[in-house]
C-alpha cells in the first residue's frame, strides 16, 4: 500500500502511473482515480507524506462532491428558470448516516470508484469505513427526515432541506460498568468534506430585546443580543438522476464588532467575547437538557434559529425569483412556498413568518395570516404528552417578545372564532386555547395547538396514529376544521435500506424480478410472491441472509467483544430506549427464557432454538429509568453469556453507539426484530419497515405502522401479542382499581432480578415502576405486566417456526414482498400532491 504523496501519484496495483489531474465530472475509473490523486495533492489537510486509509477517504469524497457540486448548481438553476412551487422542510433532527457509498451509489459509479481506489492501493470498503456519522439528529424523527430528502431528490421534486449543524450532536454511547456513559460526539473534529459553507448567506437572528410601538401602529422588535445564522449546504443526490437537491445546516456565529477589545486587553477574556460564547452554545448540542431556565431558554433559542434564519432565507428566496418579473404579490407566496413542520420543534416558524410579513413587508395582520396558513403545514409525531411541547409564557415573552404578542393574537382571535360561529364548541375552549393557564404559577403556550390552528394541513405518520390523532388528541379541532387532518403512512428510502446495505439480497431480488426498477419502484417487490415456494430462491436466499449474520457476528466481536454463532436466531431490537418502546419486556423475556434454559436437562436444552438477543439505542442523559434498563441489558448479557451451560442457546448482546451505520450492519444481519411498544404509543416507526424489507420477521403489537405492515405481508408471517390500542385506557383502570392479576412467569422473571443473580446493582426502582396499582412511576403505565404472557407465548411461536427451515425462508420472502408500501418515495409523492401541490421539475 503507498505511504507517501509521491508513491500515491505514480505507483499502483498495476504499476502504471496516476496523475494528479482534476477531473471533475469524471465517470471512468483512471480518470477518478486522477481526480482523487488531484484532491489529495492540491486540497490537502493533512501532511503531504501521507497517503492512508483517512487520507483517501476525505481526497475520495472530495473528488465525489466535485460531481455533486456541478449537478447541484445544474438543480437550481433549472429551478431558477422553470420557477416551480419548493417546499421547505424544516426540521431539528436529520440522521443522514454516511455519505461516500451512499453517494456513488445513487451517481450509479460504485464500480468505478471500487475500481479508482483500487488502483491506489485501497479497498472501497475500507475507505467508506472512515467516515464518521454526522450527529445531526437522535432517532426516527431524524432518519425519516433524511429518507425523505433522498425521496425528493430521486422524484426531481423541488424541494429543501432545513436543519441546524450541531458541534456535538447529542452525544456518543459509551458502556462502562456503570452502564451508559455520554461523551461527545467528535464528527467535526476534523472537518466534514460534504458540506460547503457558503459566507455569502447570513442572516441576522435577534434574541430578547423589545417591541416599539411607531405613531402609526406599526410594531418593530428592536434591541436584545443578535447572533448571525451562517449557511452550509449539504448536497443531497437523487437516485439515477441529475437532480441533486439541498440541505441548509444553520450555524450560529458572533460578529468581530461583537468582539470587545478593550475588555479582552485588559483581562476580562470572558466579558470581551461573551456574545461569541453565546453563539456557539446555540449549535453546540442537540436537546440540551432543558431542567433549568437556562436550559429551556437554550432549547427555545435553537428552535427559534432555525425558524428565523431558515424563514428569512425563503423570503429573500421568493423575492429574488420575483424581481424583475412582475409586481411583488404577497398573496403569490403560498403558490410558489410550501414549509413544512416537521413535528413540533419548527412551530416558531408561524409567529416568524407572520412577525416578516406584518414588521418587515408591511402587510396587514389579515393578509399576513392568509399567506401564512396556505404556506405551512404540520406533521404530527407523537400523542406522548411529554413530547407535545409546552413552553413556559413568561419565558418566550422574555426571549420573543414580539412573537409572544403575535401568538396570543392568534390565540384571540381563534377564541374570537369559536365564540361567534361555533358556540357548541365554547366549553372545549379550555383544552383547545394555544395559551394555558389551567396553573396560573405555570402558564404555557400549547405549541401543537398553535400548529393546529395556524396550518391548512395536519398529518399524522400511519393510520392507527392518525385515526388517534383525529378520535382523541385533536377530536374538537377535527370537529372544526375535518378537511385538514390527514394521514401520511412514513417510508424509507430502498436505495440506503436495502440495495446499498444488503447488496447480496438486493442481487437476487433483481434476478428473480429480472429488473432492478424495484429500486425505484417499491411495488415491484410483490412480483416475489410467486417464487416463495421455490427451492432455489430458498436456497439463494438463505446464503445471502447468512452472509449478512456472518458480517455482523464480526462487527459485534469487534465492537462488544462477545462471539456470537451466525446459527442462532438472530433477535434485535434498535431504537431510543423508553419506556414505551418496552425494552424492559423483551430483557424481562430474556431474563425468563435463561431461568427455563437454567431449569432444563442437558437433552431439554438440545430441543430449544439457540438465540442471540440484541439491543441497541440511546437512552436520554437525564432519562434515570432508561438508563436502569441499559444496565440491566448489560448486567443480563454479562451473567448468560458467561454461563457456560447455557451460552450456546442464548447470548444478551447490547449493542453500543447505535446510529446509522450500525443500523446498516444490523438490519440485513437480523431475522426477528422486536416492535413491542404499548398499542397507541408509536406513532409509526419507521425500523420496522427496515427490518421487513429486509426479510427480517417481526414481533409486535398492533402499534403505528405494524398495523399497516401485518396487512401487506400477511398476518400468519407477523408474530402477534398484547393489548390492542382501544383496550389500553380500560386495562390502565383496571390496573388502578387493583384487578390486575399477574402472571407467575412474570414474577418469575422480576423475583431472579431482584434475587442479585445479575449483580448487585439495586434495580428496585425499576422494577417498582412495573407495580402499585398508580402512582408516579408506578402501576406499569406501559402494560408490560398486562403483555408479558401473550409476548412469552408469541416467542414460543417464534421458536417453532424458526425450527422449520422452509417455512421461515417462505415466510421471510414474503416479508420482503409486502413491502412496497413502505417506500419514502411513496409518502413523498403524497406529500408533494395532497398537502405541498409541488410536481417533478427534471433537470434535462
Amino acid at each position: 500500500m503507498p505511504t507517501t504523496k509521491e508513491t500515491l501519484i505514480t505507483a499502483t496495483n498495476d504499476g502504471a502511473k496516476v496523475p494528479a489531474v482534476a477531473h471533475p465530472l469524471a465517470e471512468e475509473s483512471s480518470e477518478i482515480a486522477s481526480n482523487i490523486a488531484y484532491h489529495a495533492q492540491y486540497s490537502p489537510h493533512f501532511s503531504p507524506l501521507k497517503f492512508e486509509p483517512e487520507q483517501a477517504y476525505y481526497a475520495a469524497a472530495q473528488s465525489i462532491r466535485d460531481m455533486l457540486i456541478q449537478r447541484w448548481n445544474e438543480t437550481y438553476l433549472h429551478f431558477h428558470k422553470v420557477d416551480p412551487k419548493q417546499t421547505y422542510y424544516l426540521s431539528m433532527e436529520y440522521l443522514q448516516g454516511r455519505a461516500l457509498a451512499n453517494a456513488i451509489g445513487n451517481l450509479g459509479i460504485l464500480d468505478a470508484y471500487a475500481d479508482a481506489l483500487n488502483k491506489l492501493g485501497h479497498e472501497l470498503e475500507e475507505i467508506a469505513e472512515q467516515e464518521k456519522d454526522a450527529a445531526l439528529g437522535n432517532g426516527g424523527l431524524g432518519r425519516l427526515a433524511s429518507c425523505f430528502l433522498d425521496s425528493m431528490a430521486t422524484l426531481n421534486l423541488p424541494a429543501w432541506g432545513y436543519g441546524l449543524r450541531y458541534r456535538y450532536g447529542l452525544f456518543r454511547q459509551r458502556i462502562s460498568k456503570e452502564g451508559q456513559e455520554e461523551v461527545a460526539e467528535d464528527w467535526l473534529e476534523k472537518f466534514s468534506p460534504w458540506e460547503v459553507v457558503r459566507h455569502d448567506i447570513v442572516y441576522p437572528v435577534r434574541f430578547f430585546g423589545r417591541v416599539e410601538v411607531s405613531p402609526t401602529g406599526s410594531r418593530k422588535w428592536v434591541g436584545g443580543e443578535i447572533i448571525q445564522a451562517l449557511a452550509y449546504d449539504v448536497p443531497i443526490p437523487g437516485y439515477k438522476t441529475k437532480n441533486t437537491i439541498n440541505l441548509r445546516l444553520w450555524d450560529a456565529k458572533a460578529s468581530c464588532e461583537d468582539f470587545n477589545l478593550f475588555q479582552f486587553n485588559s483581562g476580562q477574556y470572558e466579558s470581551a467575547a461573551q456574545l461569541h460564547s453565546k453563539a456557539q452554545q446555540i449549535c453546540a448540542v442537540l436537546y440540551p437538557g432543558d431542567a433549568t431556565e437556562n436550559g429551556k431558554i437554550l432549547r427555545l433559542k435553537q428552535q427559534f434559529f432555525l425558524c428565523s434564519a431558515s424563514l428569512q432565507d425563503i423570503v429573500v428566496r421568493f423575492k429574488e425569483r420575483r424581481a424583475g418579473k412582475t409586481a411583488l404579490q404577497w398573496s403569490e407566496f403560498p403558490n410558489k412556498v410550501a414549509v413544512q413542520l416537521n413535528d413540533t420543534h419548527p412551530t416558531l416558524a408561524i409567529p416568524e413568518l407572520m412577525r416578516l410579513l406584518m414588521d418587515d413587508e408591511g402587510l396587514g395582520w389579515d393578509e399576513a395570516w392568509n399567506v401564512t396558513t396556505r404556506t405551512v403545514a404540520y406533521t404530527n409525531h407523537t400523542v406522548l404528552p411529554e413530547a407535545l411541547e409546552k413552553w413556559p409564557q413568561a419565558i418566550m415573552a422574555k426571549l420573543l417578545p414580539r412573537h409572544m404578542e403575535i401568538i396570543e393574537e392568534i390565540d384571540k382571535r381563534f377564541m374570537a372564532m369559536i365564540h361567534s360561529s361555533r358556540t357548541d364548541m365554547e366549553s372545549k375552549l379550555p383544552s383547545m386555547r394555544i395559551l394555558d393557564s389551567s396553573n396560573p404559577e405555570k402558564p404555557v403556550v400549547r405549541m401543537a395547538n398553535l400548529c393546529v390552528v395556524s396550518s391548512h394541513m395536519v398529518n399524522g405518520v400511519a393510520q392507527l396514529h392518525s385515526d388517534i390523532l383525529k378520535s382523541e388528541l385533536f377530536k374538537d379541532f377535527v370537529s372544526i376544521w375535518p378537511a385538514k387532518f390527514q394521514n401520511k403512512t412514513n417510508g424509507i428510502t430502498p436505495r440506503r435500506w436495502l440495495r446499498f446495505c444488503s447488496p447480496e439480497l438486493s442481487n437476487i431480488i433483481t434476478k428473480w424480478l429480472k429488473t432492478d426498477r424495484w429500486i425505484t419502484n417499491l411495488d415491484l417487490l410483490s412480483g416475489l410472491r410467486k417464487f416463495a415456494d421455490n427451492e432455489e430462491l430458498h436456497s439463494e436466499w438463505d446464503s445471502a441472509k447468512m452472509a449478512n449474520k456472518c458480517r455482523l457476528a464480526q462487527y459485534v466481536l469487534h465492537v462488544t467483544g462477545i462471539a456470537i454463532d451466525p446459527n442462532s436466531l438472530f433477535d434485535i431490537q434498535v431504537k431510543r430506549i423508553h419506556e414505551y418502546k418496552r425494552q424492559l419486556l423483551n430483557i424481562l423475556g430474556a431474563v425468563y427464557r435463561y431461568k427455563k434454559l437454567r431449569e432444563m436437562s442437558t437433552e431439554e436444552r438440545k430441543k430449544m432454538t439457540p438465540r442471540t438477543i440484541m439491543l441497541g439505542g440511546k437512552a436520554f442523559a437525564t432519562y434515570t429509568n432508561a438508563k436502569r434498563i441499559v444496565k440491566l441489558v448489560n448486567d443480563v448479557g454479562s451473567v448468560v453469556n458467561n454461563d457456560p451451560e447455557i451460552n450456546n442457546y442464548l447470548k444478551v448482546v447490547f449493542i453500543p453507539n447505535y446510529n446509522v451505520s450500525v443500523a446498516e450492519m444490523l438490519i440485513p444481519g437480523s431475522e426477528l426484530s422486536q416492535h413491542i411498544s404499548t398499542a397507541g404509543m408509536e406513532a409509526s416507526g419507521t425500523s420496522n419497515m427496515k427490518f421487513s424489507l429486509n426479510g427480517c420477521l417481526i414481533i409486535g403489537t398492533l402499534d403505528g405502522a405494524n398495523v399497516e405492515i401485518r396487512e401487506e405481508i400477511g398476518e400468519e408471517n407477523f408474530f402477534l401479542f398484547g393489548a390492542k390500542a382501544d383496550e389500553v385506557p380500560r386495562l390502565r383502570k383496571e390496573r388502578e382499581a387493583g384487578l390486575f392479576k399477574p402472571d407467575p412467569r412474570f414474577e418469575e422473571a422480576k423475583k431472579l432480578i431482584r434475587s442479585g443473580a445479575f449483580g448487585s446493582y439495586n434495580y428496585n426502582p425499576l422494577l417498582d415502576s412495573l407495580e402499585g396499582n398508580s402512582g408516579y412511576g408506578r402501576g406499569d403505565y406501559f402494560l408490560v405486566g398486562h403483555d408479558f404472557p401473550s409476548y412469552i407465548d408469541a416467542q414460543s411461536k417464534v421458536d417453532e417456526a424458526y425450527k422449520d427451515r422452509r417455512r421461515w425462508l417462505k415466510m421471510s420472502i414474503l416479508s420482503t414482498a409486502g413491502s412496497g408500501k413502505f417506500s419514502s418515495d411513496r409518502t413523498i409523492s403524497q406529500y408533494a400532491k395532497e398537502i405541498w401541490d409541488i410536481k417533478g421539475c427534471p433537470v434535462p
